[in-house]
């Protein structure tokens, strides 16, 4: 974690409380808090991944779509899909039905216009629902991912058990997220970007710096690789593994339902 990062407290009031970004909110109050940051940037949130990550975030996903291996007989479930990158790809790469579920509206209202301007409306379901309650029967697709939401989640084990729930047997499950850089010398340039600059390219751009400084510091309180990796194990996932990429400022999960 960044040394802008406060210290994880053992305050025995704050039991009942989750992370949004450096602050301890009451479990309750932190899906409507997150669904405000995402309405907030919904319509500027593709020019800012690009603006956050320099473009790279296009290559980070290229890699996951590679080893989602798409197949026309596969049906994908996208958790926290939000404006459709992977739902695309991973129809444009010959994958079978997706759905493109987020419990954002906005965020999913913004996905649906994209998919109308690439013609591909009638090979997508989209699904208003919380990853943490699926309203999806059991065992009933091949691949689900999840892409830079995990860490919005309240419950983060709670998506991760419905993720394996819904797959069918031999179903793979993907997590693309933000993760603990591995390189010393790398961390004081990646906190001065997340933290100096990136509040201003939120305000200069989405006019929303606040919205901003809570995803530079979600990402921070985010479980380090091994740790979601045991959490993946402890959702009932097998053959769990994980891929740095960009020196560990993102990885790869992967966990197989067998």
């Amino acid at each position: 974690m960044s040394a802008n990062a406060p210290p994880p407290s053992n305050n025995p009031e704050l039991a009942g409380t989750v992370d949004f970004g450096y602050r301890q909110v009451p479990s309750g109050e932190k899906k409507p808090m997150v669904r405000a940051v995402f309405d907030s940037v919904a319509r500027r949130y593709d020019i800012m991944n690009d603006l956050m990550s320099l473009g790279i975030h296009r290559v980070w996903k290229r890699r996951l779509l590679t080893l989602l291996a798409p197949r026309p007989h596969l049906e994908l479930l996208d958790l926290a899909g939000g404006t459709g990158d992977i739902s695309f790809g991973w129809l444009a790469a010959g994958g079978g039905p997706a759905i493109l579920s987020d419990i954002n509206a906005q965020m999913l209202s913004v996905g649906r216009e994209r998919a109308a301007e690439r013609a591909m409306i009638g090979d997508l379901r989209f699904l208003v629902a919380d990853a943490e309650a699926l309203p999806l029967p059991s065992a009933s697709v091949d691949r689900v991912t999840i892409a830079f939401g995990l860490r919005n989640c309240t419950d983060k084990l709670a998506v991760l058990r419905e993720a394996r729930r819904v797959l069918r047997p031999g179903g793979r499950f993907f997590c693309l997220e933000f993760s603990t850089v591995q390189v010393a010398a790398l961390a004081p340039v990646y906190d001065a970007w997340s933290f100096k600059v990136l509040p201003r390219l939120g305000s200069a751009v989405a006019g929303d710096a606040e919205s901003y400084q809570y995803l530079a510091e979600s990402i921070r309180t985010f479980p380090r690789q091994e740790v979601l990796a045991e959490m993946m194990r402890e959702a009932g996932l097998e053959r769990v593994s994980y891929e740095n990429m960009s020196a560990g400022i993102v990885a790869i999960h992967s966990g197989w339902r067998l």
